[in-house]
């Protein structure tokens, strides 16, 4: 991946996760079925996050993990 930060135009940069809830019945059962993938700049810590899609069989194993 060829990144700049739209901030400090620093070349280096750390990959994460993070998943979140969506509606109503995602929040009352605890599934997490909205995921998204961050790019943090290593100099700045400016962060962007990008949405990113969620298998089925993800949020099943979410569901009855919790």
């Amino acid at each position: 991946m060829s990144y700049s930060c739209p901030k400090c135009n620093n070349k280096t940069y750390e990959t994460g996760e993070m998943r979140a809830t969506g509606g109503t019945f995602s929040k009352i059962f605890d599934v997490q079925n909205k995921k998204f993938t961050s790019v943090t700049c290593k100099n700045c810590t400016y962060t962007e996050f990008y949405k990113t899609e969620t298998s089925a069989i993800s949020n099943i194993f979410d569901f009855f993990t919790n």
